[in-house]
């Protein structure tokens, strides 16, 4: 009686171990590298033919599938001092911003938000949620903003400001 009791037990043993074991050459599924490039504390400058078209400083970013992400992003063009934010994502010719997005136009207001992007071939700056826009003692609250930055136009929606004119 125990010599079978012990038979039925290494059977059921060797029955389970085998269980876990894999059959077959099926290799494991790895994620596959695609990052193109990664670096830290780099400055982008974009020029053309004839001038400089802008600049992008990050300070940690990487470039993956195509799209360029970066971190603590200052950005400049001819008609805007700075647009800074958080994050940063670049897809095709947009720029997504993310995280205290901050725009200084030259001689024109600062716009302050959580989210934005920018259309580097219009030039156009998209604002997403809610802003608020100084100038001096103008100040501009809204839910969006689109904002062109050649033709200085913007059109907001849910707007309240308070702006004081020059008297004539």
């Amino acid at each position: 009686m125990g010599l079978k009791f012990v038979l039925i037990i290494m059977i059921v043993m060797l029955i389970s171990g085998s269980l876990f074991v894999e059959l077959g050459n099926a290799p494991k599924q790895r994620k596959a590298f695609t990052k193109d490039l990664e670096f830290t504390h780099t400055t982008f400058i974009e020029v053309d033919t004839q001038k400089m078209q802008g600049w992008a400083f990050g300070t940690y970013g990487v470039r993956d599938k195509g799209v360029l992400t970066l971190d603590n992003i200052v950005f400049h063009t001819d008609n805007i001092d700075s647009l800074i934010a958080k994050k940063g994502k670049y897809i095709k010719e947009v720029l997504y911003l993310d995280g205290d997005v901050m725009m200084e136009e030259k001689n024109g207001y600062t716009y302050n938000t959580q989210h934005a992007n920018f259309n580097q071939k219009t030039e156009i700056l998209n604002i997403t949620a809610p802003f608020t826009a100084v100038r001096d003692e103008n100040v501009m609250q809204g839910k969006t903003l689109r904002y062109d930055t050649v033709k200085k136009e913007a059109f907001g929606t849910k707007v309240d400001a308070v702006l004081y004119t020059t008297e004539k």
